[in-house]
């Protein structure tokens, strides 16, 4: 009798536990008439450029035709793997988002020509790969993180219209302004005899030296991913390993303490109120980015909110993950219920 009641027992509980978990609509497993079933949701999408056509990488998650977010990655030239952190929240939400790997970035394909790499050439493939996905205004987000906040600027701008809801993440709309900060704030918080051995081997141009890659671990650790660096994620540490210099030198410059490339005098302050689409900026405290700027930009988009990771830093998804993906999935379920 005894045994059969502790049976009973664990039934119920089991039972009740099914209840309460949280579910996920069955429609965002649907494969049906998808055509990338076969490979798992990867596509390789062909993209044409002055220089010839390439093909670029991307992989869907899920299902949802009221809400697909296309991922745009930092860098330039690093790729969509430090987003699979994203793993752990999007889904469970009912989200469906599109990783992607731009051009000359390592899953896609990586043409070694100087002219494809410039903002507008980027926008432009970022319109084709939407085209591609058949994303549109009815479902289309644009999240972008570091340049990739900058990419999503950009096309926010060249293509009014087209997204239902932008994400610009730990990036400001200004790279003068960002490079005034990391006067101002970061490099006089730095310890200074380990600033002064980073600026005199940038000056000789010893910035592929490891030894300038080893005098940066502490600022790394502080501003870009707050834990030891012995610690970051795996997806991160990959992501990172496989990054493109050959773009990413020419844009942003060789040095860690500013943007000296293509994109120095990037600034697009002055145009954030022609942004027609739902926005959230997203900031951190200890980022390299400026909070209080980042907080100023969501005041200059009509109807932008605001999220602040108190706790977090370039990569708040990481060192401040609850509240950076809390913040960013309700705001999605809100553009999602939204008209």
């Amino acid at each position: 009798m005894i045994e059969r009641t502790l049976r009973r027992f664990a039934l119920a509980l089991l039972l009740c536990a099914s209840c309460s978990a949280p579910s996920v609509d069955a429609r965002y497993f649907d494969q049906q008439g998808r055509a990338d079933t076969l490979s798992g949701g990867v596509r390789m999408i062909p993209i044409r450029t002055k220089k010839g056509e390439f093909r670029v990488w991307t992989k869907r998650v899920g299902n949802n035709p009221r809400l697909k977010v296309l991922l745009l990655h930092g860098g330039p030239g690093a790729t969509h793997e430090y987003f699979e952190g994203f793993d752990s929240f999007l889904p469970a939400a009912g989200v469906e988002y599109i990783y992607y790997d731009q051009l000359g970035s390592a899953y896609s394909d990586q043409p070694d020509d100087p002219e494809l790499w410039n903002i507008p050439r980027f926008v432009d493939e970022v319109e084709q790969v939407r085209v591609a996905l058949g994303l549109g205004p009815n479902n289309f987000v644009l999240l972008g993180q570091s340049w990739g906040g900058i990419l999503a600027i950009e096309y926010a701008l060249a293509h009014p219209g087209k997204l239902r809801g932008l994400v610009v993440s730990n990036m400001m709309s200004s790279v003068p302004a960002y490079n005034a900060y990391a006067d101002r704030v970061l490099k006089p918080a730095m310890d200074q005899k380990a600033l002064a051995e980073i600026l005199a081997m940038e000056a000789q141009g010893r910035t592929e030296d490891p030894r300038y890659e080893e005098l940066l671990v502490p600022y790394y650790e502080q501003h870009l991913l707050r834990m030891p660096a012995a610690d970051w994620p795996e997806p991160v540490v990959r992501s990172f390993s496989r990054l493109n210099r050959k773009i990413y030198v020419p844009m942003q410059g060789p040095s860690e303490m500013g943007a000296s490339g293509l994109l120095e005098t990037w600034d697009r302050s002055r145009d954030l109120s022609r942004i027609d689409a739902k926005t959230l900026v997203i900031g951190a405290r200890h980022d390299t980015m400026d909070p209080v700027h980042m907080e100023w930009m969501s005041q200059q988009i009509p109807g932008a909110e605001f999220l602040l990771c108190e706790n977090g830093s370039h990569l708040a998804m990481y060192d401040d993950q609850q509240a950076y993906m809390t913040g960013l999935v309700a705001w999605l379920k809100k553009v999602e219920l939204s008209r």
